[in-house]
């Protein structure tokens, strides 16, 4: 089919009534994606592909909510948000994407604790069907099914001011965990207002903004002194070049950091450097060669997923030198030298917050 994600596909998503149906779908339209990578424009493809995680990822929590109510546990007893980070967050999922998740619920007014055990068993669920899905846990245990990350709206204000409160690595971790934030399912409003939290504490807090600088800057890009590609010197993966942690996370970071400073909520990364540019911290020639450099890491970042004997798919971040032609390794040197150039303007323009 010319189009990769037909709308016949995604309302076939949206009514399926068990996860084995999701599943085949998925490995259907993923398949089909994957052999149009090369011919479609990156940003066109990304958004299909997204669209077509969130509506899987949807039509999961609707089955869980199903599955609830047979059960005999009900309906949801207040409205909630089903919140996705990291790269779902963001929009920006590969064929690979595991699952990165949160809940926030309304203040109960009152059987608090049944209302938590709810939500408990309601996400536990609903990460049950993702992982049938094709969806891996997440390996930190940022998951909706963790109580940690399945909160009422008060209790994640008060974790949230315990976080800011403390400028431990894993506090500004979460932080920057929680800023890429988006809701996926559920009653948005509800996110709208822990990112209000969010926000009004970043505003008090300098401390954790140095923190979130040094988080920001531990990456470094893959280019060295004299310009050369930096590949991996040892192990299964001898030569190739680690495209997620040497080209899209720095940007993905910086970015992202210069957004939080000034209020931006757009969370997707293309879309942070359109409103950093309206916003007028970046010029309009800056906001056009970032994007464009952000595009080849996105393409990139695509192109080092495989798929396993499983149907699933498996991405290190690493690519194969062997995969890139002279013409995108010359784009890549000269996107990783923007992308040095970003990581200095944020570090220069933080440091200048903070005196």
């Amino acid at each position: 089919m010319s189009d990769p994600v037909p709308l016949q596909v995604l309302k076939q998503i949206g009514s399926a009534d068990h996860v084995e149906g999701l599943r085949s779908l998925r490995d259907q339209v993923h398949e089909q994606m994957e052999a149009l990578l090369k011919a479609r424009p990156v940003e066109q493809f990304n958004e299909q592909l997204n669209e077509v995680h969130d509506a899987l990822i949807q039509r999961s929590a609707a089955l869980a909510e199903a599955e609830m109510a047979r059960l005999g546990k009900g309906s949801p007893p207040v409205p909630y948000a089903y919140i996705l980070f990291g790269s779902g967050g963001r929009k920006e999922q590969t064929l690979s994407s595991d699952q990165d998740s949160g809940v926030v619920y309304e203040d109960p007014v009152s059987d608090s604790e049944e209302v938590q055990l709810y939500f408990k068993e309601l996400c536990e669920m609903i990460v049950m069907n993702l992982q049938q899905v094709g969806y891996p846990l997440c390996e930190g245990n940022v998951l909706s099914s963790n109580r940690e990350w399945c909160l009422s709206l008060t209790e994640w204000g008060m974790k949230l001011d315990k976080w800011f409160a403390e400028p431990a690595w894993e506090s500004v971790r979460y932080l920057l965990i929680v800023a890429d934030g988006r809701c996926v399912y559920g009653d948005e409003k509800l996110l709208h207002l822990l990112k209000d939290s969010f926000f009004t504490d970043m505003l008090k807090s300098p401390i954790i903004l140095k923190r979130m600088l040094e988080n920001t800057m531990r990456h470094k890009v893959l280019l060295g002194f004299f310009g050369q590609l930096l590949k991996e010197q040892y192990g299964t993966d001898t030569g190739s070049l680690d495209i997620k942690y040497g080209a899209y996370i720095p940007m993905v970071n910086a970015i992202r950091l210069m957004a939080v400073q000034v209020g931006i909520r757009e969370t997707a990364t293309l879309e942070r450097i359109r409103r950093l540019a309206k916003a007028g911290q970046l010029s309009d020639h800056e906001a056009a060669v970032y994007e464009q450099a952000f595009r080849l890491f996105l393409r990139l970042r695509l192109m080092t997923t495989e798929q396993k004997n499983n149907g699933l798919y498996a991405n290190n971040g690493k690519l194969s030198s062997s995969k890139l032609t002279k013409e995108l390794t010359d784009e890549l040197k000269s996107s990783l030298r923007l992308g040095k150039k970003l990581q200095r303007a944020v570090f220069k323009q933080t440091m200048g917050r903070l005196t």
